[in-house]
């Protein structure tokens, strides 16, 4: 069937206000249609098989009544609450057991029936029996009551989760705050052991050198003072030397000035200037000493032995100072 069709056959069960779709055996409703006549105030959908109404249903804000009593729906479209303009709603022998919350929002229902249907206990109580007019009134009146405690408990429920999300959201930042700032003093605290450690080392450097400069200093001490005793045992050393030959220079005077007078001695004895006036103190003088050298051969032998020991025992100390 095409949708010319559909449109013709609808306007065929519009009477007025009034679109007549009942016992058409329909399984869904002609939404697309119905919103095509937004005049047709009211619509008649009862004694057919329609298990659900589509959510475009609920666009269809221009309806005052609408009869669904003697389907098969077992639920109704959550923004049903959408139809404003809805003051006569006929569910009567469906498969209902809830309504959907935004059913508060019918704020112009005057009419409900929600006779043999399945609902659930809270609802049922609230409905009554539906068994006429006034009774239907008093169904929607306190459906609406009922409804909106309902909806109130939703909205307080959604706001205990908004809540209680917004909580978990203002713990999951401060756990990340916290993180962060682990993470932060946890950097900090490696900068800081880093810089000791640089410090450190860089202590250890300066007073590794500071102790080489020490033990420089030292060892240049050292050798100082060991170049100054090495020098003053060179002074020490070579002291004597120059009494040595200040000695041997004495010896040598004495020697030139005995041999010297040995020689005016031979002179004056051996030759023809013995009988000179200036030899004769000379003669005398040899003469006397040989006399006197007779007297103190012994002596003279003596101490020459003494001598000779005293030299042979230097010598040996002087040859065991330097081994």
């Amino acid at each position: 069937m095409s949708k010319n069709t559909k449109v013709l056959n609808l306007k065929d069960k519009i009477s007025g206000n009034e679109v007549d779709l009942s016992l058409c055996n329909l399984t869904e409703v002609p939404v697309r249609e119905l919103a095509l006549f937004t005049k047709a105030t009211v619509v008649d959908l009862s004694c057919n098989n329609i298990t659900s109404l589509p959510p475009e249903f609920c666009n269809l804000t221009h309806l005052v009544k609408v009869d669904l009593s003697k389907n098969q729906l077992t639920c109704l479209p959550d923004d049903l609450g959408n139809l404003t303009s809805l003051q006569h709603l006929d569910l009567y022998n469906n498969k209902l057991t809830v309504l959907p919350v935004s059913f508060s929002q019918l704020r112009s229902l005057k009419w409900l029936d929600l006779k043999d249907n399945p609902l659930e206990a809270g609802l049922a109580k609230a409905a009554g029996d539906c068994l006429d007019e006034k009774q239907c009134k008093q169904c929607a009146s306190k459906v609406l009551q009922h409804m909106r405690a309902i909806q109130d408990e939703v909205d307080r429920a959604r706001e205990k989760r908004l809540l209680r999300e917004k909580e978990l959201e203002r713990k999951r930042e401060a756990k990340q705050r916290e993180r962060e700032a682990r993470e932060k003093e946890a950097r900090k605290r490696e900068k800081a052991e880093e810089k000791e450690k640089r410090r450190k080392e860089y202590n250890a450097q300066m007073a590794a050198a500071a102790a080489r400069e020490q033990q420089k200093k030292k060892s240049e001490e050292k050798k100082k003072k060991n170049g100054q005793a090495a020098d003053k045992k060179v002074v020490v050393e070579s002291a004597p030397k120059p009494r040595r030959s200040l000695i041997g220079l004495v010896f040598k005077l004495l020697l030139l000035l005995l041999l010297g007078l040995a020689g005016v001695a031979a002179a004056c004895r051996l030759t023809d200037l013995q009988k000179e006036a200036m030899c004769m103190p000379v003669n005398v003088a040899v003469d006397d000493s040989l006399s006197w050298a007779k007297e103190q051969e012994g002596v003279i032998r003596q101490l020459v032995q003494n001598l000779s020991s005293a030299a042979k025992e230097f010598l040996e100390s002087t040859q065991a100072s330097k081994n």
